[in-house]
């Protein structure tokens, strides 16, 4: 970058940091201090002068950004700033912003933010410029900006200090800005096929719709204990009930679960409900939003993630859970007849279970053991066992499984959806069981909602519903390695000073 920008001790950045502080004190003393400057007027962006250049050139300008590389010559300089859209460099001279205003741009720091007005040119090796007749200083840097990031330590550092990230590393920047488009997108499909949008509380008295342990507060005037919502599910269903036929959000859930390079303890799901159709129609659906947002943000349903070639445009495999298993391990859940035999078979894999685990559970054992990370290609896994599935309706040919499905890809879930169970009697059932699972140790189980049973007792329509992390959908699109670099400001535990 510029003079600036090479390796320090930190012994050189307290030097540094003194310097800058001490230039601000001599403009505040001859009543020239940036930080009484409450506008500039900006007229274009970098990429506008670029896209535009023949109907710019040669008319004025006015440009601002953060300084981030200048080359002194004497009477005149070169200087880059960069603006939300890119970089364009100026071409600065004594002879056109005058001998005050030059030695005082030749004081600027990297990581000033200045304003120039001038006219638009190309500069001998035909590079698009500003020809500055003013140049301004809007806000003053006091601290010195690093080359670049590169290391385990530093990749820590981009997570705590994403501002820092976002001005020396486009990718980042980049990598934000289709996480922005993405979501345009899903809204904009959704909107499309009559989905409404809707807001759902994040405090709530009983978390549900997941397995997951929530985050505790407390509610002084009510002097209740509430929740962080641990996903968006069961007010979404209460919607259906009361006549909306098509609703989505997107927001905000909150799991006090392990930390990864996939899980960070708040996050951002779509969860969209539909009456009238099942999980058929939430696999087309899914297949349908994913291959059209791909398309749109990216231009292309080709991707590439975790080394591995992808096409979201090619149909999406669909498998049931029972036969996944027995492609990849040789064992039949059809043809096991009970608890006591799957956890002998278990024993004999090397599987690891609980002793609450019946049947159901030891084929999901047996699936994320040996299945999930064989699954490259999209695909679809169907038909779940109905003791991990407390808010699915049952097959009415197999009611040992639920009409559910999960969506995989290079080994990892994105999606999750349900023909959605609407009789209250059998979701009392599964609650109550739910609840048992809570009394013998497993605090991650459902709540029974009262509240919610009640809505069903009302009637509710066949549903289908799904759920997709936004962060992994992005993960996915934008070839990210771990969930923090998707998110702006992931958790973090504070240092200690």
């Amino acid at each position: 970058m510029a003079e600036e920008n090479k390796e320090l001790t930190q012994q050189e950045l307290s030097e540094q940091n003194r310097i800058r502080r001490e230039k601000l004190a001599q403009m505040q003393e001859a009543g020239k201090d940036p930080f009484q400057i409450v506008k500039y007027d900006v007229t274009h962006h970098s990429d506008e002068i670029r896209a535009n250049f023949d109907a710019l050139e040669n008319k004025d300008v006015c440009i601002a950004g953060r300084l981030m590389s200048k080359r002194i010559m004497g009477k005149a300089s070169f200087c880059n700033i960069q603006d939300r859209n890119g970089l364009m460099q100026s071409y600065v001279s004594k002879n056109d912003i005058g001998e005050e205003d030059y030695a005082a741009f030749k004081k600027y720091d990297i990581g000033d933010i200045i304003g120039i007005k001038g006219f638009v040119f190309k500069t001998k090796t035909g590079e698009i410029s500003v020809h500055a007749k003013e140049v301004v200083l809007l806000s003053k840097s006091l601290q010195v900006l690093p080359e670049k990031f590169h290391g385990l330590k530093d990749q820590e550092l981009r997570y705590r200090q994403r501002y820092v990230d976002l001005i020396v590393n486009p990718e980042s920047r980049d990598t934000f800005i289709k996480r922005s488009k993405i979501i345009t997108e899903i809204r904009r499909f959704l909107d499309a096929k009559g989905f409404l949008e809707v807001e759902t509380p994040v405090l709530q008295t009983i978390p549900g719709g997941a397995s997951a342990r929530p985050f505790i507060t407390h509610h002084n005037t009510l002097d209740i204990d509430m929740y962080c919502r641990i996903a968006l599910e069961l007010p979404l269903k209460r919607l259906i009930v009361g006549g909306f036929e098509r609703v989505y959000e997107i927001g905000r859930v909150f799991r006090n679960e392990g930390i990864s390079v996939r899980h960070n303890p708040e996050f951002t799901l779509m969860e969209l409900y539909q009456a009238y159709t099942d999980y058929k129609g939430m696999m087309d659906i899914t297949e349908e939003m994913f291959r059209t947002v791909a398309q749109n943000v990216l231009g292309t349903t080709k991707i590439t993630y975790g080394g591995y070639d992808l096409d979201l445009g090619q149909p999406f495999a669909r498998i049931t859970m029972t036969d996944a298993v027995k492609q990849f391990t040789g064992v039949d859940f059809d043809q096991v007849k009970d608890t006591e035999e799957a956890k002998k078979i278990a024993a004999e894999k090397g599987v690891e279970f609980e002793e609450r685990h019946v049947k159901g559970d030891i084929l999901n054992l047996f699936f994320e053991e040996f299945v999930e990370k064989n699954l490259i290609q999209p695909t679809f896994i169907i038909d779940y066992p109905v003791e991990i599935s407390p808010l699915t309706k049952r097959k009415p040919d197999k009611p040992e499984f639920t009409e559910r499905f999960e969506l995989f890809i290079v080994g990892r879930e994105y999606g999750n959806a349900y023909s959605e169970l609407n009789d209250p009697i059998d979701q009392r059932a599964r609650f109550e069981y739910q609840e048992y699972l809570r009394e013998n140790g497993d605090d991650e189980a459902n709540m029974i909602d009262e509240d919610f049973l009640t809505a069903l007792e009302y009637g509710m329509p066949p549903t289908g519903g799904l759920g997709v992390g936004i962060d992994r959908f992005v993960m996915l699109l934008t070839e990210s390695v771990s969930i923090r670099d998707v998110i702006l400001f992931p958790t973090m535990k504070p240092i200690n000073d």
